[in-house]
């Protein structure tokens, strides 16, 4: 059974950082493109970086430069490393396997002063 947990989010103040993780169970997430999304407060779902089986990271504009994707194969895990937070990246963050399209149950990050 495939399942993603995220955690990490919380409340941070603009310019801030935060760590997002994800953690797979039921299937070797190394072998998977997998996708961090997010759903701001009265928005659609955003893609905001992806990462694919052979290691390459793809960003969105509106991240490139300040969010990082990254992943531990031991731990069977990807990351999310967010530096220099706006108030505009307010938003529950996903993590996605797209063969499936299998969803975790988010976590909340609130940029805010």
């Amino acid at each position: 059974q495939v399942q993603l947990v995220e955690s990490g989010g919380g409340l941070v103040q603009p310019g801030g950082s935060l760590r997002l993780s994800c953690v797979g169970s039921g299937f070797a997430l190394s072998l998977y493109a997998m996708r961090w999304s997010r759903q701001g407060p009265g928005k659609g779902r955003e893609t905001v970086g992806t990462i694919f089986s052979d290691g390459r990271t793809l960003s969105e504009d509106s991240v490139s430069g300040r969010f990082d994707i990254s992943r531990d194969v031991e731990e069977n895990a990807i990351y999310l490393e967010m530096n220099n937070l706006k108030t505009e990246d307010t938003a529950v963050y996903y993590c996605v396997r797209l063969r499936g399209n299998y969803w975790g149950q988010g976590t909340q990050v609130t940029v805010s002063s």
